[in-house]
């Protein structure tokens, strides 16, 4: 049982068996799920940058910041807590928020974070963000590679029941959404506040409102674990609240 402060004694203890274990250690590759993907409700919030997915009135609200082509993402949506967290989100008592930055064209270059924001944007307008947020993770290219190009972006779609059209990939190719995009960079920077004005770093996760401090962003990574958090959180929301890190 986690009370109070312990919450950072759990979360320290995660990231110590992390380093013991070795990070670079992965679990079996994770498969797309369409189906139970289908079953997840989405829509973009009144900010016009949040797209949130899962019951809006679920007592746990975990936000995350994203960048598609940011490896750590990748780990953590295939084979960190991104899985345990669907699972939450099917049972309907968690829900997710994704602000969606681009930060690494600029620090890396090209345009590929840019594109595949641009393109999940196109996604959720034929209600398929869900599965092609999926896809994306489970196909990411290297990040030095900017791999996700006009021409690849529209192929992942195929991959995704009913979102490859001939609107989606003038969507992709015209950057149709590039407002979002531009709109979702500045409400991460923003996220960062005066201390990190280039933003939190990608993933970040705030859980009801509290976010995962940096030091313990190994237990994001870590999926039994992660999943025993939100668990602890759902079973005890107040004590959560209260824990100061």
């Amino acid at each position: 049982m986690v009370r109070g402060g312990q919450w950072v004694v759990l979360c320290a203890a995660v990231v110590m068996v992390m380093v013991m274990s070795g990070c670079g250690q992965r679990a079996a590759e994770h498969e797309p799920d369409f189906a139970s993907a289908e079953k997840l409700p989405e829509r973009l919030g009144a900010d016009g940058t949040t797209i949130t997915v899962g019951d809006p009135d679920a007592p746990v609200k975990v936000h995350l910041y994203e960048d598609p082509r940011c490896p750590y993402c990748e780990e953590f949506e295939t084979t960190g807590g991104g899985p345990q967290l669907r699972e939450a989100l099917l049972d309907r008592w968690a829900m997710a928020e994704y602000t969606l930055p681009s930060f690494l064209d600029d620090r890396v270059g090209g345009s590929g974070s840019k594109k595949a924001v641009n393109a999940l944007r196109a996604a959720l307008e034929e209600s398929k963000f869900v599965e092609y947020h999926e896809v994306l993770y489970a196909n990411q290219p290297e990040e030095s590679v900017d791999g996700y190009t006009d021409a690849y972006l529209p192929e992942l779609a195929g991959q995704v029941k009913g979102l490859r059209s001939p609107r989606f990939d003038t969507a992709v190719r015209s950057m149709k959404y590039r407002a979002f995009v531009t709109a979702s960079e500045k409400a991460y920077e923003k996220a960062g506040g005066a201390k990190e004005p280039d933003g939190p770093g990608t993933p970040t996760a705030v859980i009801n409102d509290k976010r995962i401090p940096l030091e313990y962003g190994a237990l994001l990574m870590e999926s039994d674990n992660f999943a025993q958090l939100l668990q602890e959180i759902y079973d005890r929301p107040g004590e959560w609240e209260n824990t100061t890190f």
